[in-house]
């Protein structure tokens, strides 16, 4: 495909949003039962293909699947989740820190009840971590609060500890043991004893603070204990304008998704009212990236609503999700374009979180391409099943935004 300076390119993220078969919905998927003309008239109009953002070995994660989306093969420059959401958060991290994703959850008994303390406010966590840096951290450890129930903890090298153990300790993403024994999938490896002892001597802490007591009045899921994981050190990466020519913004309401874009060069966009959860602005979102484009040449929009509800096993609100994220943001950015033609619109999700298992998965994911230039195939809706129809396949997923763009080394 060719490619002019003046194209404005768009790539449309929903997190999860691909799904398997559901006996619920008469065995289709949320995304073939979800309405959802606008991604349906791109394929009309465009082409479909799948793409494979996961590969081999690594974990079916956000950071892995976007970092492949945005054009970057994780096996190469992938250094753990942490030190991406370090980068957003304006954390500068020395070159022997680790830095770990610290989430805030409910622990009932030893069972993982709540990966995510009842979507904890901003508000409430704040107070709890900056609670827990006074109690757990140390010179050498360090506590960031971040957004709802998602936060850093920052590592640096000190006697009590090898930092290349706790590096390559093996640690387990909360969203996976929903359910779980906590105790059966606590850190493992050289390093784990050290993590552990935080782990739990956040619990009695947590448990003591008032703003847990008032949860739990309200009835709510107490923030009862920190989980650490996704560690990894600084990344080294070249910028998104070395690799595709692109001048760009990158808006989401996840700080890694920001903190990836951070490192690239993408400027992070902060939108009113993007919460990372079923309540955020999806029109703003959309808004905000067709200004964005007035002075550059590409946006990538997050849209975490359902990864969020794939997480907690609600099919109305993963059809609602993606009804939302079709009505309100493709259709949104495809009105605003729609007598310009030198646009190209990519629409797709980071990876699969199936209902089924409420959690990530591996499966190839659906993309759709629509605009200048872009040759429409047979295909007429949008969907997992009419992706494997097609013959557009990405199995090394980073490659796909080369070929979006026309550019890319």
């Amino acid at each position: 495909m060719k490619s002019d300076t003046n194209m404005k390119y768009i790539v449309l993220v929903a997190d999860g949003m691909a799904d398997r078969p559901l006996k619920e919905l008469d065995g289709k998927t949320p995304i073939e039962s979800a309405r959802k003309p606008n991604m349906d008239y791109m394929v009309k109009n465009g082409q479909i293909g799948r793409a494979v953002t996961i590969p081999s070995g690594l974990e079916p994660a956000s950071d892995v699947a976007n970092l492949a989306i945005l054009g970057y093969d994780p096996k190469k420059y992938y250094s753990g989740r942490g030190p991406l959401e370090a980068a957003n958060m304006g954390v500068e991290l020395g070159e022997f820190d680790i830095a770990f994703r610290c989430n805030l959850i409910t622990a009932s008994g030893d069972v993982m009840a709540d990966y995510s303390a009842g979507h904890i406010s901003s508000k409430e966590a704040q107070v709890l971590i900056r609670f827990i840096d006074e109690k757990l951290g140390k010179g050498h450890i360090k506590f960031y609060p971040g957004v709802s129930y998602r936060h850093l903890m920052v590592v640096k090298p000190d006697v009590s500890y090898n930092i290349e153990d706790l590096k390559s300790t093996a640690c387990v993403p909360p969203h996976n043991i929903l359910s779980q024994k906590i105790s059966k999938n606590l850190p493992k490896g050289k390093g784990a004893e050290f993590l552990i002892k935080l782990m739990e001597e956040s619990r009695p802490a947590l448990e003591s603070h008032e703003v847990n007591k008032v949860r739990l009045d309200l009835k709510e899921n107490p923030a009862n204990m920190i989980w650490l994981w996704g560690q990894g050190s600084k990344p080294s990466m070249p910028s998104f304008r070395e690799k595709f020519g692109l001048i760009g913004s990158i808006i989401s309401a996840v700080d890694l998704i920001k903190g990836i874009g951070k490192i690239i060069g993408l400027d992070p966009i902060n939108v009113p009212g993007a919460t990372g959860y079923y309540d955020t602005d999806y029109k703003a979102k959309a808004e905000y990236a067709i200004k964005s484009l007035e002075h550059k040449d590409f946006v990538f929009v997050h849209v975490e609503a359902p990864d969020e509800a794939g997480h907690n096993g609600d099919v109305r609100e993963k059809l609602l999700a993606i009804e939302n994220f079709d009505s309100l943001v493709v259709g949104t950015i495809l009105k605003h374009f729609k007598d310009n033609k030198n646009f190209r619109i990519m629409v797709l999700p980071d990876h699969a979180t199936p209902i089924s298992i409420r959690t990530h998965s591996v499966d190839p994911i659906p993309f759709a391409i629509y605009g200048k230039d872009i040759t429409p195939d047979q295909f007429d809706a949008y969907s997992e099943k009419i992706a494997y129809e097609s013959s557009l396949v990405f199995n090394a997923g980073w490659d796909l935004m080369g070929y979006f763009t026309g550019k890319g080394k």
